[in-house]
């Protein structure tokens, strides 16, 4: 339409402005201008009106060089933490099938917690199977730890008789896709005994228990060791459910195994998501568990419906994760490994971190606020951060000059 501006014209107006932006910035904003253009169409007029209030906005978002960006930081997360409530999401239709929000999980994330006390996995399906429900449920049975209670009716131990009675589920057996020629072969594997399947009902396995099993005292022991066999699916996967998402088919997993589900035929690996951080970490690298610390802390404070900009939540990202590994923001962590001898002395152990210092012949170069307080020099923040020397004799003689000459 006349007037509207075409993809090359908008990229002209846009270098117009170069100076303003940033070049990712510029990018980003020749993207969302051309994707408006497609959609409605923009006039002259509308890009120069977009370009100046972006960078209106830009520049007002920018700090100042000094800013004590950790300490607002701190203060910005730490804030709104307060307010946070002991929440856990419950996902419908499946009994005892929770997720840890609010504070335990926003502490869980800042402490990198080896191990989440609720581990989630959101398993994506490639383009072929994801909208057929019947191969997207025989890929969740697949990837379900399905162990031997799971598909027990009944369960006795008889020790006059050194016995062991494990009475199938039919429908169990069914709906997990396990066979009872599987749970033969799983206890045949654990060596408690020899196993035979009933004449009178094949869904009955006998254990006829060997002479080391026939201890009384170790019966919670081996009725364990039985129910927990692992059958079939992956270590660590405790139950899966099938969401609906739009027009596709999406596998949730109580438990996380990432490294396994992605080599899964029909999951779309470059989709799969897991809260278990360390576990990013070590299958896809430092970069990807730096990202997933931002979406989950922001994913818990936006549930809480507390708005914290995305900049303080990336700064503490950086700061877990800039060695190279994930650390906790605590004891063992940050504040325990700053280079500063005087730092690190201030946290709890002070004679011990000064002798081993001492010992070792480090050198404080004094670079941060904390050992710098210490001492009482002015910190190296703000106006502080500006070292000026001067020489107060040139002053001294340029003042002379002045008084001289009047």
């Amino acid at each position: 339409m006349q007037g509207y501006l075409s993809d090359e014209e908008i990229d002209a107006l846009l270098e117009e402005y170069k100076e303003l932006f940033t070049p990712q910035l510029k990018h980003e904003l020749s993207i969302k201008l051309k994707n408006a253009a497609r959609k409605r169409g923009v006039t002259r007029e509308d890009v120069i009106k977009i370009i100046e209030f972006a960078a209106k906005n830009y520049h007002q978002a920018l700090i100042d060089p000094g800013e004590a960006v950790g300490t607002i930081t701190a203060q910005s997360i730490g804030e709104p933490s307060t307010q946070m409530t002991l929440r856990v999401f419950h996902y419908a239709g499946v009994r005892e099938y929770n997720v840890t929000l609010g504070l335990p999980r926003l502490i869980e994330i800042v402490d990198a917690r080896k191990q989440p006390e609720t581990p989630i996995m959101e398993i994506y399906l490639s383009e072929d199977v994801k909208h057929d429900l019947e191969r997207v449920k025989a890929i969740a049975r697949q990837i379900e730890s399905t162990l031997v209670e799971n598909v027990t009716r009944e369960f006795t131990i008889d020790y006059t008789e050194g016995l062991v009675t494990v009475m199938l589920d039919p429908d169990m057996l069914q709906d997990k896709g396990v066979s009872v020629e599987q749970v033969v072969e799983v206890l045949k594997n654990l060596e408690v005994g020899e196993v035979e399947v009933s004449s009178e009902n094949p869904h009955e396995l006998r254990v006829l228990l060997s002479e080391e099993y026939l201890d009384p005292v170790k019966v919670e022991k081996l009725r364990t060791k039985i129910l927990q066999a692992h059958v079939k699916g992956l270590y660590g996967i405790k139950k899966t459910i099938i969401q609906r998402r739009g027009d596709e088919y999406v596998i949730i997993a109580e438990g996380s195994n990432l490294e396994e589900v992605m080599r899964i035929p029909g999951v779309d690996w470059r989709r799969i998501y897991t809260n278990n951080i360390h576990e990013v970490e070590k299958v896809l690298g430092i970069e990807a568990a730096r990202s997933a610390i931002i979406r989950e802390i922001k994913n818990t404070l936006d549930d809480q419906g507390l708005d914290v900009d995305i900049r303080h939540i990336m700064l503490l990202a950086d700061m877990m994760t800039w060695t190279g590994h994930v650390r906790q923001v605590g004891r063992m962590g940050i504040a325990g490994e700053k280079p500063s001898v005087l730092a690190k002395a201030t946290f709890e152990t002070t004679i011990q971190k000064l002798v081993e210092s001492a010992v070792s012949g480090e050198e404080d170069k004094l670079p941060s606020i904390t050992e710098n307080i210490i001492i009482g020099q002015i910190i190296p923040v703000g106006t502080g951060l500006v070292q000026v020397y001067m020489n107060p004799q040139l002053i001294k003689k340029g003042e002379s000059e002045l008084i001289d000459s009047r």
